[in-house]
């Protein structure tokens, strides 16, 4: 079974694992503006895993809920059965290998916004509620940037 706690944890766990993605990149590339955008990117992963680690900590002290354990455990199966949450496939040495990664980030990004939105329903406080739509809409504005970095390319942002 599955707590609200686990949801979080791996909420938290998506926003690390992108964070250490868009870090290592780094070391791999040489475009600076490529760099900005990955540091960008890291930056806001940490910034979103310290919200979630503030928000287990506030769900520690309410009861655990039997629905919401049932509700994230189905979500987790789902999620978990087809979506990997990491970018470890991404090749910098390889030719392509800035635009593969950009694409798998926007992919990445994808997996952990449809993520988040589903784990709206676990949250009942307003305030809460509130703050996770926010985090969404910055994820998709992640997605957006890197899209127009695809089709803008290096330097014209």
């Amino acid at each position: 079974m599955f707590s609200s706690g686990d949801i979080i944890d791996l909420a938290i766990q998506i926003e690390k694992n992108g964070e250490k993605v868009y870090r290592d990149a780094l070391r791999g590339v040489k475009d600076q503006s490529v760099a900005s955008v990955l540091k960008w990117l890291a930056d806001e992963e940490v910034e979103h895993g310290k919200w979630f680690s503030e928000l287990k900590r506030a769900v520690r002290k309410v009861p655990v809920d039997k629905r919401v354990e049932d509700m994230g455990r189905h979500i987790l199966q789902g999620i978990l059965g087809e979506e990997s949450f990491s970018l470890k496939e991404a090749d910098l040495q390889n030719p392509g290998g800035v635009e593969n990664l950009i694409n798998m980030a926007i992919e990445f990004e994808k997996d952990t916004v449809l993520f988040f939105e589903m784990f709206e329903s676990f949250l009942e406080d307003r305030e809460s509620l509130d703050h996770l739509k926010r985090i969404i809409e910055e994820e998709r504005r992640h997605i957006q940037v890197l899209e127009e970095y695809l089709e803008c390319g290096p330097g014209e942002e």
